[in-house]
């Protein structure tokens, strides 16, 4: 009987022994936690990621530590950010508004390249070649045109035509997707002509407004016939029943197409999480997450082929694109800045 109970508190033993040896510390429990979270700077409105990034939380169990931009510094505040954190990262992924930006963080060596599985279809003009940033879910520069116009115009250089002499507007050119196209087209045309165009548009009297809303809302309202605004901008206002039509410019044969702004993602060099950071961009990159956002108040336009849309928005197939370069794009709108300045008499 002794030798029994001696035996049986040998085996107690053991399996506490056994518990305590290899019971997780407390420091492996709070790495293991670490292990399962992403760091991400937002520049897309918070209103419409945020929702995404919940998704992929309750859907893969790691954690969002999202910062995301003021309306104040919107684009450039996390860009800025990841720029002055270079030598000591504290973001995995970037999740870019558009491809700009992105393209400027490749420059500066912020970036680390990455190659998704779900960018495979995605048009190769919307993402870096080596990886450094993928374009997904895209808005289009559009003209929103106030019903009551008979004549619509359907080319960017409208602007010049003195049938529509003190009848447009357009955002100020120093700042977000207006910035970006004047430098797609300057890199389109060349300086000489881009300059002359800008110069044409102020003697034909175009009206600045502060954004892209308030443009919008000013041809809805009568007061201007037409302006270039985001998709989402025009898409909106079709949505609340306002007196405007949506027009893709510049889509004859001979057109330069339209502007497209996709967001876009960024794997941060030296990020401390790049194993989730991996799974959140192909988690940005996929088909299901372009088909929320296509159907979200942001209606973004897909890039993958076959992702259902609402009935306000084109296919990209189905649009005649402008063909740039972004990193060109790029370059060209931090060239420009001193003539947009002093366009605008600062």
């Amino acid at each position: 009987m002794m030798k029994k109970t001696v035996f049986f508190l040998l085996i107690v033993c053991f399996v506490v022994a056994g518990i305590l040896l290899f019971r997780p510390s407390k420091a492996t429990v709070k790495e293991k936690a670490k292990e399962q979270t992403v760091v991400v700077y937002v520049s897309e409105d918070q209103v419409f990621s945020e929702p995404i990034l919940k998704d992929f939380e309750r859907e893969t169990g790691i954690r969002v530590k999202a910062v995301y931009d003021t309306e104040e510094a919107k684009s450039t505040g996390s860009m800025n950010r990841l720029i002055a954190e270079k030598n000591n990262p504290q973001a995995d992924v970037y999740w870019a508004n558009e491809p700009i930006r992105a393209e400027v963080l490749r420059q500066k060596g912020v970036s680390s390249p990455y190659t998704s599985p779900n960018a495979g279809d995605i048009p190769v003009m919307f993402k870096d070649k080596d990886g450094y940033w993928t374009g997904f879910s895209a808005r289009a520069r559009v003209f929103v045109v106030n019903k009551k116009v008979k004549e619509k115009p359907e080319s960017i250089n409208a602007y010049t035509n003195p049938r529509w002499k003190g009848r447009s507007v357009i955002t100020n050119p120093l700042f977000g997707t207006t910035t970006s196209e004047v430098a797609a087209l300057f890199t389109m045309w060349g300086n000489e002509k881009g300059k002359a165009f800008m110069n044409a548009l102020k003697l034909n009297g175009v009206a600045i407004s502060t954004n892209n809303g308030e443009s919008a809302d000013f041809v809805a309202a009568g007061q201007y016939d037409f302006s270039l605004v985001d998709s989402d901008d025009a898409v909106n206002r079709i949505r609340q029943g306002k007196e405007i039509v949506m027009v893709y410019p510049d889509q004859g044969k001979d057109g330069i197409g339209c502007f497209i702004v996709p967001n876009a993602t960024v794997l941060i060099k030296g990020a401390q999480h790049p194993k989730v950071a991996k799974r959140l961009i192909d988690y940005l990159l996929s088909k299901e997450t372009e088909r929320k956002l296509a159907f979200a108040d942001c209606a973004q336009i897909p890039l993958h082929p076959g992702v259902k849309l609402p009935p306000e928005l084109k296919p990209i197939g189905e649009i005649r694109v402008m063909q740039v370069n972004y990193s060109e794009v790029a370059a060209k709108m931090v060239e420009i800045q001193p003539f947009l300045k002093g366009w605008m008499g600062l």
